[in-house]
């Protein structure tokens, strides 16, 4: 207790570089901790892009391929799958809701979606989150289109302006549907999904500007109203893919297998989750660099207090012989600046773990929604504390080598030191 308490007021004599020594530490555990949180919650909302959607049905391709295509419109598939067979799976015994999507229009350079109603209101991200809207509604007509949250801003669009789609994805295109222009009716918050980069539109749109009725024929505009503006779905020829959710996982596996051996065409059914970790784990390479940048935040860290307490250790060493003078044995001062080290690495754990909270709780909803991570801001799980518990062993580690130093300092060489 005397050695500890003597550690304690040297520490707070030397305060200006102990706070610099104990800040490097905090500084170190509040990365530490973040990256490590980010790195774990990153992960499962990758996981999470596309939540409670029990399969992913389109034509057979791979199961990546399918996934990135439908998801996260990267590619696209040869084939879809004919309305014909849309209607008889889904139609099946265990479907709680289905989503269809026709993909292969842009705007911009942004995905244009072709969809109904059903995926507002069973579409999920994250963990089950509802898309939500931030300004308007969902489209209730055929010329209507709502924008993620990503197109509104990077474009400046606001409700009730036009907007006209072009054929074919990516940056540049060649044909205009300048016939058919759409107004926006909504902007869904961010999600920090794809869902952000699209355009969503009636499927029934799809087919009218791919050559359908015009979406204002004067002529027959009170005769066909309800066919074109509030019978959003229409009858297409074939959609990319759909979504599907149902009332048990058996269900799910059952239909899957139906799916996968249908004869009528050849299509394919994914289950989301599964495919998703599978991508995961060829981007491990991405975790692996936060693991490395976390593991050298650290070692530079110990190394910034090994040169500190060095140095300092060189500017004790009369008061060290001066407690040598007084009664102490050299493995008292060993025990002292092992103490001191300990001190020093105990605050500054203790300080990066207020710091961790301080910024996870400040960009939570940043990390959300802008880069769909979604953070869970709880108590100190093992893992986290076991980080710690390293940091505190290695701090103590570190501690032993001017103690050491210190240790085998002779009582004529502090005092031969000139003030």
């Amino acid at each position: 207790m005397i050695l500890a308490k003597l550690a304690y007021k040297s520490l707070l004599n030397r305060r200006a570089s102990v706070l610099l020594t104990l800040f490097t530490i905090a500084i170190s555990v509040m990365l530490l901790l973040s990256i490590e949180r980010v790195r774990i919650d990153a992960k499962s909302s990758f996981s999470n892009t596309i939540s409670g959607t029990d399969l992913i049905v389109g034509a057979r391709t791979g199961d990546i391929q399918l996934l990135l295509s439908s998801v996260f419109r990267i590619g696209h598939t040869n084939n879809g799958v004919s309305w014909k067979s849309y209607q008889y799976i889904t139609s099946q015994r265990g479907v709680k809701w289905s989503i269809p999507i026709s993909l292969g229009d842009s705007h911009k350079g942004q995905a244009v979606l072709g969809t109904t109603l059903d995926y507002f209101s069973h579409y999920r991200f994250a963990k089950k989150q509802n898309l939500t809207f931030n300004k308007g509604h969902p489209f209730a007509a055929i010329n209507e289109v709502v924008l993620g949250s990503e197109v509104a801003n990077k474009l400046g669009y606001k409700l009730n302006d036009s907007i006209v789609i072009s054929h074919g994805m990516g940056n540049t295109s060649f044909h205009h549907h300048d016939d058919n222009p759409f107004k926006v009716v909504g902007i869904l918050n961010p999600t920090g999904t794809p869902v952000d980069k699209t355009l969503h539109i009636p499927l029934a749109a799809i087919d009218l500007i791919h050559g359908g009725k015009a979406s204002h024929d004067h002529e027959h505009e009170h005769e066909h109203e309800h066919d074109e503006h509030n019978n959003l779905v229409g009858h297409p020829k074939q959609i990319t893919a759909f979504l599907m959710g149902f009332n048990s996982p058996l269900y799910t596996l059952q239909i899957r297998r139906n799916i996968n051996q249908y004869k009528p065409e050849a299509l394919l059914g994914i289950m989301p989750t599964v495919t998703l970790k599978e991508l995961w784990e060829m981007l491990a390479i991405v975790e692996k660099i936060l693991l490395l940048f976390s593991a050298v935040v650290v070692l530079v860290s110990l190394l910034g207090m090994l040169t500190t307490l060095l140095a300092n250790l060189s500017q004790r060493r009369r008061e060290l012989a001066i407690l040598r003078s007084v009664g102490a044995r050299p493995w008292h001062l060993f025990t002292l600046i092992s103490i001191e080290s300990l001190l020093t690495t105990l605050l500054g754990c203790l300080v990066g773990s207020a710091l961790y909270y301080l910024v996870i709780f400040s960009a939570s909803g940043y990390l959300q929604s802008h880069a769909g991570i979604s953070v869970n801001i709880t108590m100190l799980s093992y893992y986290e504390l076991g980080l710690i518990g390293v940091i505190m062993a290695a701090g103590f580690v570190i501690g032993l080598i001017p103690a050491t130093r210190a240790y085998f300092y002779s009582l004529s060489d502090g005092m031969s030191i000139k003030a």
